[in-house]
């Protein structure tokens, strides 16, 4: 039952998805009486509600819409179906991780989350390589096993700000003790290219960090520094024609477009569960040179355990660490035709900088694991977008304003199987 899971210690990767870790993957022995395999899957069946007709509430700015604006109750915040088999024989592993979900083109296409080798050098040093899950966050290894997760989803104004969960590469873990202290260091480095539609794709470079877990009795944390270099072609016809308004048009181009920009992002969090209640804090910072600026993420979060019942609670908060807006191009001097060009460049710069994610949340919700393997979860959400930003919503219409709150109401059933 969920009661013995306590979401510290299933980070190590070795683990895999937290069905893996608690012994809910079927296994089977194969003629080599040396080689097993496992395999096992998850999923997710939810409806959101949000209040605000002129967004769509969302998750991740990856998925193509939401609550509230294209639909009323949406099934696809977070609705996904994933399955992941494990093969091992001798210090040799391997584990592919296929999961469905919607992306950005409005599709459940399959993606690939995980297909890597491990080597296990020493019982406490293993090498992998292929594609691996960046261990960023305190739930990096499951963020998307919603069954794992006490709440209905990982807090978005964190998580969400983070849409990359993997990277194609090698990676390194060492895991040893001092003191008391179990510890587990992780080095990794490695790229990725999505597609995210119609040929737009997602590039990161160079994409290398460190990640630090502890554990003692009923407390676990983790610390993690990362960097990549960004590009892409969201904006490009944008920055192409600021270009074109040589030389302050040049400069804005080169200051706000995504191409070859480094970004760099670190991230601190802790658990406590002793087991008849929880209490988690984690917060990050990521920083860019472009128009995907730059912010400061926290959550907390807590509950307690009734037999089969969870009650929780939590408050989430991100902050834009730029200015959330930009005077463009000086149209003063311009004849009235590239004045009203201008204008519209101008309009289109500070739409990007609109989707900067500022916003404060409340969070309440329940949890019933009403059969093995199964829980069904009710939560409520009072968002408040600030800073003259669209916060963590998408889709947004003229009529939409910041700084009023936005009521969220989600139900989930997750299973693990």
């Amino acid at each position: 039952m969920y009661q013995h899971i306590v979401p510290g210690k299933l980070l190590p990767a070795a683990l895999g998805t937290a069905m893996l870790a608690c012994g809910l993957c079927a296994t089977a022995q194969a003629a080599d009486s040396s080689l097993t395999w496992k395999l096992s899957g998850f999923g997710t069946v939810g409806a959101v509600h949000s209040s605000n007709r002129d967004a769509d509430f969302t998750t991740s700015p990856l998925k193509a819409n939401g609550a509230g604006y294209t639909q009323s109750w949406s099934p696809d915040v977070d609705s996904r179906l994933g399955a992941q088999l494990d093969v091992s024989k001798g210090p040799w592993s391997g584990v592919v991780q296929v999961v469905s979900e919607q992306r950005l083109d409005g599709s459940y296409r399959p993606l690939v989350e995980w297909a890597n080798v491990k080597y296990q050098v020493t019982p406490d040093l293993a090498v992998r390589a292929g594609r691996i899950a960046l261990p960023i966050f305190l739930a990096a290894d499951y963020r998307k096993v919603g069954y794992i997760v006490p709440w209905v989803r990982t807090p978005t104004e964190l998580y969400g700000g983070q849409p990359l969960s993997g990277s194609d590469g090698v990676d390194l873990t060492w895991r040893w003790t001092g003191g008391a202290l179990r510890n587990t260091t992780q080095a990794f480095y490695g790229h990725t290219d999505l597609n995210l539609y119609n040929g737009l794709r997602l590039k990161a470079a160079g994409i290398a960090g460190l990640s630090h877990s502890i554990e003692q009795g009923a407390f676990s944390g983790r610390v993690s520094a990362g960097t990549a270099t960004l590009t892409t072609d969201l904006g490009g016809e944008l920055f192409g024609a600021l270009r074109a308004f040589r030389p302050q048009g040049q400069s804005l181009a080169d200051r706000y477009d995504i191409v070859d920009k480094r970004v760099v992002i670190m991230t601190a969090g802790a658990t406590y569960d002793p087991g008849e209640w929880f209490v988690t804090a984690e917060g990050g910072r990521t920083r860019t040179a472009s128009v995907l600026g730059a912010y400061t993420a926290v959550y907390v979060g807590a509950g307690m355990r009734f037999g089969a019942f969870t009650p929780y609670a939590g408050y989430a908060r991100s902050h834009a660490d730029v200015p959330t807006t930009d005077p463009g191009l000086p149209l003063a001097g311009l004849p009235p035709r590239l004045a009203a060009t201008a204008g519209m460049l101008n309009a289109g710069l500070n739409a990007y900088l609109f989707a900067m994610a500022a916003q404060s949340t409340w969070s309440t919700g329940l949890r019933w694991d009403f059969a093995p393997n199964m829980a069904l979860k009710a939560q409520y959400e009072r968002a408040l977008p600030k800073q003259g930003t669209r916060g963590t919503f998408s889709n947004d219409q003229p009529g939409y304003r910041p700084d009023r709150p936005i009521h969220v109401t989600s139900v989930a059933l997750d299973f693990v199987f």
